[in-house]
């Protein structure tokens, strides 16, 4: 190469640095850089079409349920169909998350008063405690009104095969945690057709469950998650316009 190539070339790096490099220092110093990567690589998706999940190429459908509610109403999942609905996994006396989980869905019932083809199903995971008489009691305490908010206990293990397997949403008793057991504070979103439905993120793949500890007016939390249950609203009301 001439000698020439080599001055033109140091001439074009001292240019770029000149004019590029303070901008790129001061977006570090901000933690533009940091702050925008984390926020496009996590954020979902917020205008897409929700998916279905697949396990094994099939989509992924909750299985039968068949549980007592707060007023001994047997409730099965044939009393939610045609509705749109989130399940969570909870017990009365959790200390930790259930609280939290639980003030979300209230908002959510609050916002989406006016919709009747909207549900939750809250099923325990502590049923030798919460009673039908307990849950009704927790209800109360949450100033729950939508009839179609129903607290579900039943046989212990028909509820740990339908947290984990039916739903794949984790939960188990640990003598060593905070109340004695353990859970995830997962959301599922499901269709009028029993399917379990997400949005996805920005690369793509299907959220799955939505964050259920997270507040709205929190925006995230210390480890820098950020509330998910301004898009399960959003979510929701996409899927009660599907089959309007």
């Amino acid at each position: 190469m001439k000698k020439y190539s080599y001055v033109g070339i140091s001439f074009i790096i001292l240019i770029f640095g000149i004019i590029f490099i303070p901008k790129i220092v001061d977006r570090v110093k901000g933690s533009s850089i940091v702050k925008n990567d984390r926020m496009s690589a996590g954020n979902p998706i917020a205008n897409e079409k929700l998916g279905y999940i697949k396990i094994n190429d099939a989509l992924k459908k909750i299985p039968e349920f068949a549980f007592l509610d707060q007023d001994s109403t047997l409730i099965t999942n044939h009393d939610y169909k045609g509705k749109v609905y989130v399940v969570e996994f909870f017990f009365t006396s959790c200390p930790t998350i259930c609280p939290r989980m639980n003030k979300n869905l209230v908002y959510l019932q609050n916002k989406l008063k006016d919709h009747d083809k909207f549900g939750i199903a809250s099923f325990t995971i502590n049923p030798k405690i919460d009673t039908p008489r307990r849950l009704k009691q927790y209800a109360e305490n949450y100033k729950v009104t939508d009839p179609d908010w129903h607290f579900l206990t039943g046989d212990r293990e028909d509820i740990y095969e339908l947290a984990n397997t039916g739903f794949n949403i984790y939960a188990a008793e640990n003598p060593d945690v905070p109340g004695g057991f353990e859970h995830n504070g997962y959301f599922a979103l499901i269709d009028q057709q029993g399917y379990i439905r997400s949005r996805y993120d920005a690369s793509g793949n299907p959220l799955i469950y939505y964050r259920g500890t997270i507040g709205v007016d929190e925006k995230e939390d210390e480890n820098g998650e950020e509330e998910q249950i301004t898009i399960l609203l959003e979510d929701i009301k996409k899927l009660l316009k599907e089959n309007e």
